[in-house]
């Protein structure tokens, strides 16, 4: 699989409506799940847009394969460090990571590397840091069985 030739892949397409007041445009393919809670995702950001608000629910390790993107750690409710990661950037959090994700001014593709051997791996969330809505890896099977 060549990463960087996504023309291949299913996508599903997250936005956001009226009740988000940033610009929600991102994609998302699993590439991979194994029988003992492995996934692989590449996540796309559309230009100087974001994801939802969210934390992770299990340790993540993250790849950026193009462009810039941007992460705004948050903790209780306070917005805090502010890093861009560029092509080539790795890092790796634990559970329980909350924060906002952009891209810059060319958009972003990511790789996602997780373990979450229960399946659980976000919780998108309101303002006030209330779950809107769980994210599992059988929802995103579900979705890309839809998008595709």
């Amino acid at each position: 699989m060549k990463l960087l030739d996504t023309s291949s892949l299913d996508w599903i397409h997250f936005t956001g409506d009226d009740s988000f007041d940033y610009p929600i445009d991102y994609w998302a393919s699993v590439l991979c799940i194994r029988a003992d809670g492995h996934i692989d995702i590449l996540f796309r950001w559309e230009p100087d847009s974001y994801c939802h608000f969210h934390r992770h629910l299990v340790d993540t390790t993250t790849t950026v394969l193009h462009g810039e993107h941007h992460v705004i750690e948050v903790e209780h409710g306070t917005e805090g460090e502010h890093k861009v990661r560029l092509a080539g950037d790795y890092a790796h959090k634990p559970a329980g990571d909350l924060h906002m994700e952009y891209a810059g001014p060319t958009g972003s593709l990511l790789l996602f590397n997780m373990y979450a051997p229960g399946g659980k791996l976000f919780e998108i969330l309101d303002k006030e840091e209330n779950v809107i809505a769980p994210v599992s890896t059988e929802d995103l099977m579900k979705q890309q069985r839809l998008a595709s």
